[in-house]
């Protein structure tokens, strides 16, 4: 039977390779001992060169073969090596593998040693000159260095199942007007396809398949569980390599109910079992049309942001806890329905959670621009081909990339990509990323990063006006990003400003009835080369930071969803924060029924969804045009009408400036001095008595949302009298399991009512004890109110940890304890 067993202990590391480390009787008491996933060099937050991880290393790993491997198929596989692999088995040269993002493994049947020790030794190039994608000119991101997904040995029967391909085909069920909110799950007939692949000595085998759901709620009318298995069995017992088959009553898998089905395939010789293979896939009908994006029939518009697969001081080396909690991230805070996995593709525990999740995945062969010589085109598409060959079973893609991001026209190049493409997975299109409109159209998709939109253009361009075939589906696939980076600390106007920049395109594509739909750039900040972002070798495109906290354009997005309460105003309502004191336009983030607006507990205003001048997105930013409510009427001398007319003069030149009054606004004003006997100073009293509170008591406003009648959410912006510190853990039971866990932790620096204080700039000190330990420093300031770090557990130091968290603010010295159990699995490892 198939076994998988875990090399990712006990890894010897070195920032140079020693042709000697490939032979037995060298000594590697210099070399450090690592786990994978492991970074070549861990980096400073913002401020070093990338030159510090760009070396060839070596790693070296030995171990004793099991003695029940004797007669079995054995192979070393590794998931992802950055970014060219030379790896020796007992002295011999196994292979090369040229790309730093796809999985590759190597045949050691005839050379493992069952006597005596093993070992792997791996000759690593990090550096950017090699002629591979996405190297030959700048990169706008670190590219990192080291073996940074799993490393296992998997042990077969000498005939065995080396592919299986899973593709289904499903008619559109649910109709063009069915909204994303109103999806049931629906028992349906539908076509399933399968490729499957041997190897080894197949005569007198017989293949057998079955069919479960693993995942997705199941409707009340669907009556037999196990339905499908059962007429799978019966149907294609003894079947050849591939087959196809009609009418399973399966769940489809979707967005909002990702039911997952796993097909196993079971190999027998004289009736035993000699090798199993399953992948896990989903039922369903993702297809781009002139029209726009649908999914199992229903018309949907793809409402995404791009990733990068980095994270502060290790680069690419996470586990699979922190690319499960990416997913999460996307899906349950920011209410994705998509992701693009720029620019290369990322850990298959990262797809695999987004299968899981529902969330839809456009990933693209490796590439930032720049296409190379014919030796560096082979080795793309040869990483286009890993690329599909080991995603393809995934429900949750729906695209293949087959061009390098935003390069140029390449006919002969990207005519071979789209074949390759289509020859292995019938059942997906392809897209292009470009940075230009009326690029040559090979692709089925015409998929564009739009920058068009500057503040003041509108939102995005016409599907016209960007692809040369109105008949294909057209995407946009970057928008924003460079042309508006913010920082978590920049002034409240220029986070404003982002936030509603990504507003103004989300809204401009669900205006058009021909854009399949948009991902933002980008999900979070990242540390990029020295060509880009600002200066500090860190863009700030995100819409959340480095640590995946959340900038006020994250509201953007999370306002779309409905799984949880979302209520958040886009000021601190202090008006030294803005020029010459004038507020500007003030947003409410919700996702509620209403608004109600209190100053200093009266109420003012009660806002609504229809109020927004976003109309086409789900839910748009309401404006708060109101700071006074009806409280002139009610405590001065005017009349309903005459304090109404005031009231708009008094908020106008509290929002905009005196000198955007509107002619009625003056003539009100001329009104208060001839037929009130106001003076100006009367009026200045007013406006400061019902606007200002200069010399006064400070206001308090507090905002509350309202569903189904009810308060669900309060927010409140008053004078900070206290500051306290919010911890957000990902999870506190760290898994020693095939490798180390690691737990994120973010940091709010927060006032009384819970706000985040944007200019609070003091260290956090951190202190690990037990079976846990930092990765990056101990001591980590807060960037515009937030920060982070990342707990990892100790291998066999103990089942419990501790993170000590130190503060001083505000003389106050704040000590919070984040406790961890470390479960000691155990596992198929040695």
């Amino acid at each position: 039977m198939r076994k998988r067993i875990y090399l990712n202990n006990e890894w010897k590391f070195k920032n140079e390779f020693d042709e000697d480390m490939i032979r037995a009787g060298y000594s590697d008491t210099s070399m450090e001992l690592v786990r994978i996933p492991h970074t070549v060099k861990q980096t400073p937050f913002n401020y070093f060169d990338d030159a510090i991880y760009q070396m060839v290393s070596g790693y070296r790993r030995v171990f004793k073969a099991d003695q029940t491997w004797k007669g079995k198929r054995i192979v070393l596989h590794f998931e992802g090596a950055a970014h060219e692999a030379i790896v020796y088995f007992n002295g011999e040269k196994l292979g090369v593998h040229s790309c730093g993002y796809t999985a590759f493994e190597f045949d050691i049947t005839e050379l493992i040693d069952f006597s005596g020790e093993n070992i792997i030794a791996v000759r690593l190039d990090s550096r950017e000159s090699l002629n591979v994608p996405p190297f030959g000119f700048v990169v706008d991101y670190m590219t990192y260095g080291g073996i940074y997904r799993d490393v296992y040995i998997e042990v077969t029967d000498k005939t065995y199942v080396s592919d299986v391909f899973v593709y289904t085909e499903v008619s559109d069920v649910f109709s063009d007007v069915t909204k994303e909110n109103e999806i049931t799950p629906k028992a349906i007939g539908a076509f399933l396809h399968a490729r499957i692949k041997l190897a080894g000595d197949v005569k007198g085998c017989v293949i057998t398949e079955s069919l479960r759901r693993i995942a997705g709620e199941a409707p009340q009318d669907y009556k037999d569980e196990y339905a499908a298995e059962k007429e799978l069995n019966k149907a294609l017992a003894n079947s050849e390599n591939s087959f196809d088959y009609h009418t399973l009553p399966v769940i489809l898998w979707d967005i909002k109910n990702p039911a997952l089905y796993e097909f196993v395939v079971r190999v027998y010789r004289d009736e035993k079992l000699i090798d199993e293979k399953s992948e896990v896939f989903g039922f369903r009908n993702a297809a781009f049309k002139s029209s726009g994006f649908f999914l199992n029939g229903r018309k949907l518009i793809l409402r995404g942001l791009n990733r990068h697969q980095s994270y502060p001081y290790v680069g690419y080396a996470m586990p699979a806890s922190m690319q499960i909690e990416d997913a999460r991230i996307l899906k349950e805070e920011l209410c994705l329905n998509a992701v693009r996995t720029s620019h290369y593709p990322q850990s298959q525990d990262f797809v695999s959670a987004c299968d899981k999740m529902g969330l839809l995945v456009f990933t693209e062969m490796p590439g930032w621009q720049h296409i190379g010589d014919e030796a560096w085109k082979k080795q793309a598409i040869e990483n286009e081909k890993e690329m599909i060959y080991q995603y393809r079973n995934h429900p949750s893609i729906i695209m293949w990339g087959v061009r390098i991001n935003e390069s140029a026209d390449d006919d002969d190049f990207y005519s071979e990509t789209n074949r390759v493409a289509h020859e292995l997975d019938i059942s997906r299109p392809t897209g292009g990323v470009r940075a230009a409109t009326k690029m040559h159209l090979l692709e089925d998709v015409y998929t564009l990063n739009d920058f068009s939109h500057n503040g003041k253009t509108p939102g995005c361009i016409k599907k016209k006006q960007a692809t040369p075939d109105m008949d294909k589906a057209y995407l946009v696939t970057e928008y924003n990003g460079h042309m508006y980076p913010t920082k978590t600390f920049d002034a409240e106007d220029t986070r404003v400003e982002h936030a509603i920049r990504h507003i103004r395109v989300m809204d401009a594509i669900a205006g058009e009835n021909d854009i399949s739909g948009g991902f933002g750039w980008c999900m979070f900040d990242y540390n990029t080369h020295k060509d880009f972002g600002s200066g500090d070798r860190i863009c700030y495109h995100g819409v959340m930071d480095m640590f995946r906290n959340p900038k006020l354009a994250s509201l953007s997005y999370e306002m779309q969803g409905d799984d949880h309460d979302v209520l958040e105003l886009s000021s601190s309502m202090d008006i030294g924060e803005h020029p010459e004191c004038i507020r500007g336009d003030i947003w409410l983030f919700t996702n509620a029924d209403s608004v109600k607006m209190y100053k200093n507990d009266v109420f003012i205003k009660e806002y609504f969804p229809k109020d927004t001048p976003y109309k086409n997105i789900k839910r748009g930013p309401i404006l708060v045009d109101d700071f006074i409510g009806d409280t002139l009427f009610e405590n001065e001398k005017f009349s309903k009408s005459f304090a109404d007319n005031v009231k708009h003069a008094l908020n106008t030149a509290a929002r905009y400036g005196m000198d955007k009054l509107t002619v009625g606004d003056k003539v009100t004003g001329a009104k208060m001095m001839l037929l009130h006997h106001m003076s100006v100073k009367d009026i200045v009293d007013l406006y400061q008595k019902y606007i200002g509170d200069w010399g006064g008591e400070a206001t308090s406003f507090k905002f509350e949302a309202i569903k189904d009648g009810k308060v669900v959410k309060t927010i409140t912006k008053e004078t900070v009298k206290g500051i306290s510190l919010e911890t957000v853990v990902s999870h506190t039971e760290l898994n020693e399991g095939k490798s180390y866990d690691v737990a994120s932790v973010r940091f709010r620096v927060v006032d009384q009512n819970g706000n985040v204080l944007p200019f609070f700039a003091e260290p956090v000190r951190l202190k690990p004890e037990g079976a846990v330990e930092i990765i990056g420093p101990k001591t980590i300031p807060v960037r515009g109110g937030m920060a982070g770090t990342y707990v990892r557990s100790k291998r066999r130091q103990g089942s419990t940890g501790k993170l000590i968290i130190k503060l001083d603010a505000a003389g106050e010295k704040i000590r919070k304890e984040i406790n961890f159990k470390i479960n000691e699995e155990v596992g198929n490892n040695v």
